[in-house]
């Protein structure tokens, strides 16, 4: 098999899998790096390289449940701690991924956010692809508690910096999902010069 039908073969099989498909089994951290090197070769405009990652594994969770606590006590006057203690463990390993700006002299942007953030995008598919050649599953959880300012400040990502979610990783605990795909054809439009 050529290098280019190894890596389609990679993308293709790559599937997000949330914490009902991660077994509880423990992840070495040679391959949590292995992960990590990968996203760190992410495309960065401007290299700003704006990618920050904070791993959250064996007991160090219980740092990550006190943050999901700390999120839902701003929510709310009473805190429930079992339900985020009970998240942050039903995954063998958390990463947080933030983003953190290049900044100029002034404080300002040495480029768009925007393009700070699709930087960040790229390392994280760098890291799940990476995840999926190990052999090891999980998903770029970004919406709630996995971006709340009370989470982003508990990882010292204040502004400008961005909490842009957590990825949860593991080993699947079921059969490999099938993907499916439409006809990229119909996603594609060709201008050519005749």
């Amino acid at each position: 098999m050529s290098a280019a039908e190894a890596f389609l073969e990679l993308a293709r099989s790559r599937r997000s899998m949330g914490l009902s498909r991660l077994a509880p089994d423990e992840v070495d951290r040679g391959l949590i790096e292995q992960m990590l090197e990968a996203a760190n070769w992410g495309q960065s405009n401007e290299d700003t390289e704006p990618w920050r990652f904070t791993v959250f594994t064996g007991d160090g969770r219980e740092k990550l449940a006190q943050l999901f606590i700390q999120a839902q006590r701003a929510d709310k006057e009473e805190a429930d701690e079992e339900g985020p203690r009970k998240r942050a463990f039903a995954a063998p390993v958390w990463i947080a991924i933030g983003m953190k700006p290049g900044l100029a002299e002034d404080g300002s942007y040495l480029t768009s956010e925007e393009e700070e953030i699709m930087a960040v995008a790229t390392a994280v598919q760098n890291l799940h692809l990476m995840a999926r050649a190990l052999g090891l599953t999980g998903m770029w959880h970004s919406k709630g508690t996995s971006v709340h300012p009370a989470v982003a400040e508990g990882l010292g990502l204040a502004a400008p910096n961005r909490l842009l979610g957590l990825f949860m990783l593991g080993w699947p605990s079921t059969d490999w999902l099938e993907g499916q795909r439409g006809d990229v054809a119909n996603r594609v439009t060709w201008v050519t010069g005749n």
